[in-house]
C-alpha cells in the first residue's frame, strides 16, 4: 500500500489508499435520499485558522500556498467530480479570464486524475459540473473555454443587479437567475437549482459564500484539511465570514484521517462533519 492514510475515526483504526477516500462517500447517492439538493464544501486550514494569506500587492487575501499539496488537491478533485454544479464567485472568472486561475476540475487536464474522468464518464455525466457564480455587481467575463461541452454557466444576482451588465452575461450564454431582492438568498438559489436538475451542489467560493450557505440551512457536509503550519497574517480570514449565525450551525464528525506524507512530511488531518440536525 503506497502511501496511506490512517482512520483514526470511526474506529476500528485502519489504514486505507488516499485515492478513493472520498469517492466512497458517493454523494450522488447521498443526494437521491434527500428531498432537496445536498451543498457541501471544503477548506484546508492551517493551524491557527487560516485558509487565507495578505495579498502581496495590498488587495485583500490570497490563496494560501504554503498550506495547499498535492494530497488535499487529490481529495477536492473527489469532491468535484461528484457534483451536478459547482458554486463559485465573479473573482474566480475574471481571474480564469486574466490566466491566473485554471479549471476547477482537472479530470481532463491532468493525467494523475484519469480514473477520475473515467468514474464521471461510467455514470454518464456530462464532462463538467454546470458552474453557479454568485455576484451582485455582475463585473466578469464569461470566457469562452469555460462553456465548452455545452456547460451551463448560471449567475445568481439580485433584482436590483446592472440591467446592462446582465443583458451582457446572457448574451455571453450565461444563464442569469434572480434569487434575491437585495442579496443573494440561500433558499432561492437551492430552488433555482432543483429546478433545473442539479442536486449534487458543491461550493467552491470563499467564507462570505460559506456564511451565505450556511446561514440559509444549506450545508450539509463540510470537508476540513488541517494543515500543521501557523501563518499569522492580517486580515485574518477563515472559513467564514459574515454576521454572528444564530443560532449557531452544529455539525457532527463522520470521519477522521491523518495522512503522515502529506506537507512535507509534517502531516495532516482530513476530517469529515455532516450538520446536526435542529434540536426540537
Amino acid at each position: 500500500m503506497a502511501h496511506p492514510v490512517l482512520q483514526l475515526y470511526p474506529p476500528p483504526l485502519r489504514e486505507h489508499p488516499l485515492e478513493g477516500s472520498f469517492l466512497a462517500h458517493d454523494l450522488r447517492q447521498v443526494a437521491q435520499e434527500m428531498e432537496r439538493p445536498l451543498f457541501y464544501t471544503n477548506f484546508i486550514v492551517s493551524l491557527d485558522g487560516r485558509i487565507a494569506v495578505p495579498d502581496p500587492e495590498g488587495k485583500g487575501v490570497t490563496l494560501a500556498t504554503a498550506i495547499t499539496n498535492p494530497r488535499d488537491w487529490r481529495l477536492f478533485q473527489e469532491l468535484a467530480v461528484q457534483a451536478d454544479v459547482l458554486i463559485t464567485t465573479g473573482r474566480y472568472l475574471r481571474e480564469y479570464a486574466q490566466g491566473a486561475a485554471q479549471e476547477i476540475l482537472q479530470a481532463y487536464d491532468d493525467p494523475a486524475f484519469s480514473d477520475l474522468r473515467a468514474w464521471r464518464q461510467e455514470r454518464n455525466l456530462a464532462p463538467y459540473p454546470a458552474l453557479a457564480v454568485i455576484s451582485g455587481s455582475l463585473q466578469f467575463p464569461v470566457p469562452q473555454a469555460l462553456r465548452g461541452d455545452d456547460r451551463e454557466v448560471l449567475v445568481f444576482t439580485t433584482e436590483r443587479a446592472d440591467k446592462a451588465r446582465l443583458a451582457a452575461l446572457e448574451q455571453a450564454g450565461a444563464q442569469v437567475i434572480a434569487a434575491g431582492e437585495e442579496r443573494v438568498q440561500g433558499h432561492l438559489l437551492a430552488a433555482a437549482l432543483a429546478a433545473r436538475g442539479k442536486r449534487v451542489v458543491y461550493s467552491t467560493a470563499g467564507p462570505k459564500v460559506h456564511h451565505l450557505l450556511l446561514s440559509a440551512g444549506l450545508i450539509e457536509r463540510l470537508y476540513l484539511s488541517y494543515a500543521p503550519r501557523a501563518l499569522g497574517g492580517e486580515p485574518f480570514a477563515t472559513i467564514v465570514q459574515g454576521p454572528l449565525l444564530e443560532p449557531p450551525v452544529d455539525f457532527r464528525l463522520l470521519e477522521l484521517h491523518f495522512d503522515p506524507h502529506g506537507l512535507q512530511g509534517l502531516g495532516q488531518l482530513f476530517a469529515v462533519y455532516q450538520r446536526a440536525a435542529s434540536p426540537r
